[in-house]
């Protein structure tokens, strides 16, 4: 199968004369053209035999010109129970720069999603700047969803419930989905059926030219500084667009029109793109298209901190919201207070659970308190079908 190969590193020692971007914590340019990638995971193959884990993986080139791929995630206990599944596209994350979905970090999340929510996961493996500038990503994006759609592969004809398909991604997936979902709605001229039923954004991926608060509050000590963020977008671009792009800082009327019927958007408290996360929320709440609109904010994390840790209690908690989400399930919120902050938890068996993941072997699992606490900061979490009325606490469990 077609795969891109972005790894590289200088032959010998660079010295910082040799650099001419230096995109720390992501990559460094050279000024002879090479590209040293920092963030690097290692390559895990496919395997249609799930093993300990229950999933079967296998990859499809859908364009061998482009070589956008995607790796498909079948969950075998889900497929035993005779019912088509949810069919979740995912995009990683990476900054648009780095990361793919072959790579062991986004290939155990779409292990742990497709093994958790029972679904079918696609998990699209899409160009990279600065090699590929935008909007190559969004190109392959929209290329793997005409894909799905054509429910052309046997896994999806066999297996997917196309009236039950999501939207997911972080960080720049977190952008590509809201543009996806943008391009859904205008569909561009395309006649494709492609019907979404939901938007997952964990810790989107959206900037601009004015600072927002989370942006100078330098108290938390954010992964990302702000002053990094401002020359990344116009890197991923090759200079072709600045911070106030739509793409990367859609507009309120922009996000109000998006319709949707029902959107899940995770903020980190500690991440310096939270206040966006947070208004775009808002945005979707009040713009009155979206159906059902949830806000998540995990507390004391930052920027995307469930890739890293999948058996930390929080990136659990995480999990399993993402997965009551799919399943369409969703907490009520509380008088005016309507974020659903998902404070520190107790999870039982990490230990057992974190041998298990370390080598790739059974996914365990885990029995967790959630404590659903209000922010009073926040604007909204839920509006749907769902009676407003007070709940301190739920306990859900997890098969990461």
């Amino acid at each position: 199968m077609a795969m891109h190969a972005y790894k590289s590193a200088p032959a010998t020692k660079p010295t910082d004369a040799d650099v001419a971007d230096d995109m720390s914590p992501f990559l460094r340019r050279y000024k002879d053209g090479r590209i040293e990638r920092l963030m690097v995971s290692s390559f895990v193959p496919p395997s249609e035999a799930p093993g300990a884990t229950g999933v079967a993986t296998r990859d499809v080139v859908i364009d061998p010109v482009t070589g956008v791929s995607v790796r498909l995630f079948l969950s075998l206990g889900a497929v035993a129970t005779d019912k088509r599944l949810p069919l979740i596209v995912y995009f990683h994350g990476g900054g648009f720069c780095t990361g793919s979905a072959f790579s062991n970090v986004f290939h155990r999340y779409a292990t742990s999603l497709s093994a958790c929510a029972g679904a079918l996961v696609v998990s699209v493996e899409y160009r990279l700047a600065p090699e590929h500038p935008i909007p190559a990503a969004y190109d392959d994006a929209w290329a793997a969803l005409r894909w799905v759609a054509s429910m052309a592969d046997p896994w999806l004809a066999d297996h997917a419930d196309h009236r039950r398909m999501f939207l997911a991604g972080e960080s720049a997936g977190g952008n590509i989905v809201h543009n996806m979902a943008l391009r859904c709605a205008t569909r561009e001229g395309d006649e494709i059926d492609l019907d979404v039923e939901g938007i997952i954004l964990l810790h989107p991926y959206f900037w601009g030219s004015e600072r927002l608060p989370s942006e100078t509050d330098r108290h938390d000590g954010p992964m990302l500084a702000p002053e990094f963020v401002d020359t990344l977008w116009p890197f991923l671009t090759a200079g072709a667009a600045g911070n106030d792009d739509p793409r990367i800082n859609p507009p309120a009327d922009q996000v109000k029109s998006l319709p949707c019927r029902r959107a899940l958007v995770a903020v980190a408290a500690k991440d310096v793109f939270r206040d966006r996360g947070r208004r775009y929320a808002s945005w979707l709440r009040h713009g009155e298209r979206c159906g059902e609109v949830t806000l998540v904010e995990s507390e004391g994390e930052d920027h995307v901190f469930h890739l890293h840790r999948l058996v930390r209690a929080s990136a659990v908690a995480l999990m399993d919201r993402v997965v009551r989400f799919v399943d369409g399930w969703a907490a009520p919120a509380a008088g005016a207070k309507e974020t659903e902050l998902l404070r520190q938890c107790r999870t039982t068996h990490l230990d057992e659970w974190q041998d298990n993941m370390a080598g790739n072997a059974k996914l365990a699992s885990a029995s967790i308190g959630l404590e659903l606490g209000r922010a009073s900061s926040a604007k909204l979490v839920q509006k749907g079908p769902f009676a407003r009325a007070a709940r301190e606490r739920t306990v859900a469990k997890s098969c990461l």
